[in-house]
C-alpha cells in the first residue's frame, strides 16, 4: 500500500510548474476521491458480497491512498492534510488516523538557492553574515529547509530557509481549494450541515500564518518565557538581526530524538522520567499559559545530554481562551454527575456541538459515552481510547470540535504513545490528575465552596424552573390555539410499507420500459435497422438488470421483515 517517492513525483519542486497543469492534478483527486466515495456504498463493488470487513479494508486502503497523494501534491496539501487529520466531526477515523501520520517527506532544495533567498531576506551574502554555513541541510520539510551556521560571534546556529516560490504556490493552491469548497458547499449532499465555506477560510489563516517566519520566532519567544522558570524544558533562543519572513536563525540545541529509545539508554538517560516530562510540560502549556505546541510528533521533540527536554518547530501554535476553562468546568461537573443533558448544552455553550432540531441521538451517545466510561477508575482510562471514541461519535453527528480541542486530543494521543514507549507503565491520566485536582482546588478558592454554589445554583435552576412553568404552559397552549406547534409522528411499519409501495411502483415503471424498447427493438429489426435494433434491445437488457436488481432487493427486504 505505500509508495516510494521520487523527485519526478513533485511537480510542484520545479521552477516552471504550470498553473493549469496543477488545476488538473487537484480536481484529478478530488474527482477520483468523490468517486471512490460513492462506490464504496455500492454492494456490486465487492466481490463475493459486501461485509463490514471489506468496507473496513477499503476505507483504510482509501486514507492511505489520500495521504501518498497529498504528499505528491506537496506543501499546501500536506499541511492541509494535517489540519484535517483533527476534523473527526468530518471524516471518519480511518482518515484520521493516515493524516495524523503525514510527515513532510520532499526533496530539497539546491544551495545555490538557499544563497539567494538569504541574500534577498537579509540584504548580505552569507559569507558576510556566517562564519561558516553548511550547505547540506539538516532536513528538508514541505515549507523549507535546516541548514547548520555559525555566526561571526562564534555562537553555533540553524537557520531556517522557505522553500523557493512557496508562496506563489499557496496563491494557486488556494484559489483552486476556494472554487473545490465553494463546489461542497452546494452539493445536495456533502454540503448538508457542512461549513466548507469556514473550513477552507479557517485553513487560509492557518497556512498564511504558519509560512510567516516571523510569526514562528514569536511564538518560539513566547514559548522559550513561558518556561524560564523550568530548567527541565529547553527551548532554542530567537536571533533576530538574523529572521524575516522567509528566513529564521536559532539558538544549534542539538538532542537525541525522543522516539529513539535505544539512544536515550545508552546516554544513560532517565527514560520514565522523559516520559513524566513530557506530559507535564504539555499540561503546564494548557492549565497554566493557555498557549501550546499544537503539532508535537517525535520530529519536533528531543532530549539533551542531561536529560532536558527540547522543543522545536513553532509555526503551529494552539491557543486556549479564558472563557474556555469556565466552559470546561462546567462540562466537568457534567461529567460527574453523568448528566447528559448538561454536558451537552456546555459542549453547545464551548462551540463544540452544533445544535440541531432533534438532539436526542447526541444525548444518548453522550450518556453513553458517561455511563460506559466513568465506571472505570481514572487512572485506568487511556486518552487515546477517549479520543478515538469521541471522534466515533462525533462523525456524520451535529459535534463540530473546534480545531484547538482536536489539537489538544491529538497533542495528547501522540504524547500517551511516545511516553508508552519510553516508560510501558507511562499512565499520562495518572499523570494528569494532580493537575486536574490543583485546577479544581484553584476553582474552588475563586469560588468558595463549589459544593455548595453547585447546590445553589442548582435550587435557583428549580426554582426558575418552577416559577415558569405556568408562563411555559400558557405560552404551549397559545402556539397550540395558533396552529404553531407541529408535531412530527414516525411509524416505522408505514414507512416500511411505503417505501415497499414506491419500489414496486418504480419495479412497474421498469417493466413497462422494457416492454416499450423491446417492442421497439422488434420492429426496428423486423424493418432491416439493426443497428437501432441492437441499441434498443441493450437498453432494455440493462434496465432488466436494473429490474432484477430491484425484485432481488425486494425479496431480501421481505425476508428481513
Amino acid at each position: 500500500m505505500e509508495k516510494n517517492y521520487s523527485d519526478k513525483a513533485y511537480r510542484w519542486n520545479r521552477e516552471n510548474y504550470s498553473s493549469k497543469r496543477r488545476f488538473i492534478d487537484i480536481w484529478s483527486f478530488v474527482l477520483t476521491l468523490m468517486f471512490k466515495i460513492w462506490r464504496y456504498n455500492k454492494a456490486w463493488s465487492y466481490p463475493g458480497g459486501v461485509t463490514e470487513a471489506k468496507q473496513a479494508a477499503r476505507r483504510k486502503a482509501q486514507a492511505i491512498w489520500i495521504r501518498n497523494t497529498l504528499l505528491d501534491l506537496g506543501p499546501t496539501f500536506i499541511k492541509v492534510g494535517q489540519l484535517f487529520s483533527t476534523r473527526a466531526d468530518i471524516f471518519p477515523s480511518e482518515y484520521v488516523e493516515e493524516l495524523s501520520k503525514l510527515q513532510d517527506r520532499v526533496p530539497a532544495f539546491s544551495y545555490e538557492q538557499v544563497e539567494a533567498i538569504i541574500e534577498q531576506e537579509l540584504g548580505k551574502k552569507v559569507p558576510e553574515l556566517f562564519q561558516s554555513f553548511e550547505p547540506v541541510p539538516l532536513a528538508a520539510a514541505s515549507l523549507g529547509q535546516v541548514h547548520k551556521a555559525v555566526l561571526y560571534s562564534g555562537e553555533a546556529v540553524v537557520v531556517k530557509v522557505q522553500r523557493p516560490g512557496l508562496k506563489k504556490l499557496f496563491e494557486i493552491d488556494l484559489q483552486i481549494l476556494k472554487g473545490i469548497a465553494r463546489y461542497f458547499q452546494n452539493h445536495p449532499k456533502w454540503g448538508r450541515g457542512r461549513d466548507w465555506i469556514g473550513i477552507y477560510e479557517e485553513c487560509c489563516r492557518i497556512l498564511w500564518e504558519e509560512i510567516d517566519y516571523l510569526n514562528e520566532g514569536r511564538n518560539a519567544d513566547a514559548f522559550r518565557r513561558n518556561f524560564r522558570a523550568y530548567s527541565w524544558v529547553k527551548v532554542p533562543k530567537v536571533y533576530w538581526r538574523y529572521a524575516s519572513s522567509r528566513v529564521l536563525t536559532l539558538e544549534y540545541v542539538p538532542g537525541i530524538k525522543i522516539s529513539q529509545y535505544d539512544a536515550l539508554e545508552a546516554a544513560g538517560i532517565d527514560r520514565k522520567a522523559i516520559a513524566r516530562y513530557g506530559a507535564q510540560a504539555y499540561l503546564h502549556q494548557l492549565l497554566n499559559n493557555g498557549f501550546f505546541h499544537a503539532d508535537p510528533h517525535p520530529g519536533n521533540l528531543a532530549v539533551s545530554a542531561d536529560g532536558a527536554l527540547i522543543f522545536y518547530d513553532f509555526g503551529m501554535m494552539g491557543k486556549i481562551k479564558s472563557n474556555v476553562r469556565e466552559g470546561l468546568m462546567e462540562t466537568l461537573f457534567g461529567i460527574a454527575q453523568k448528566n447528559g443533558d448538561r454536558v451537552v448544552q456546555s459542549l453547545i455553550d464551548l462551540g463544540a456541538i452544533a445544535p440541531v432540531d432533534d438532539m436526542g441521538p447526541v444525548r444518548r451517545s453522550v450518556q453513553y459515552m458517561l455511563d460506559n466510561f466513568m465506571d472505570k477508575p481514572f487512572e485506568n482510562q487511556s486518552v487515546a481510547a477517549i479520543s478515538d471514541d469521541l471522534y466515533e461519535i462525533a462523525y456524520d453527528q451535529p459535534f463540530r470540535f473546534p480545531a484547538t480541542f482536536t489539537f489538544v486530543m491529538r497533542a495528547f494521543s501522540t504524547l500517551e504513545g511516545v511516553g508508552k514507549g519510553l516508560d510501558p507503565e507511562f499512565n499520562f491520566m495518572e499523570v494528569a490528575k494532580p493537575y486536574a485536582m490543583e485546577l479544581m482546588s484553584n476553582q474552588n478558592g475563586l469560588e468558595g465552596n463549589s459544593f455548595l454554589n453547585e447546590l445553589s445554583r442548582q435550587a435557583v435552576q428549580v426554582s426558575s424552573t418552577a416559577l415558569g412553568l405556568p408562563r411555559r404552559l400558557e405560552d404551549t397552549l397559545e402556539k397550540l390555539e395558533r396552529g404553531d406547534i407541529r408535531l412530527r409522528v414516525r411509524s416505522v411499519e408505514t414507512e416500511r410499507l411505503l417505501r415497499r409501495q414506491s419500489n414496486i411502483q418504480l419495479g412497474t415503471s421498469y417493466a413497462l420500459m422494457i416492454s416499450g424498447f423491446t417492442l421497439s427493438a422488434t420492429i426496428l429489426l423486423v424493418n432491416h435497422y439493426v443497428w437501432l435494433a441492437v441499441l434498443a434491445g441493450l437498453i432494455a437488457a440493462g434496465i432488466s438488470v436494473i429490474l432484477i436488481r430491484l425484485l432481488l432487493r425486494l425479496d431480501r427486504y421481505d425476508r428481513m421483515y
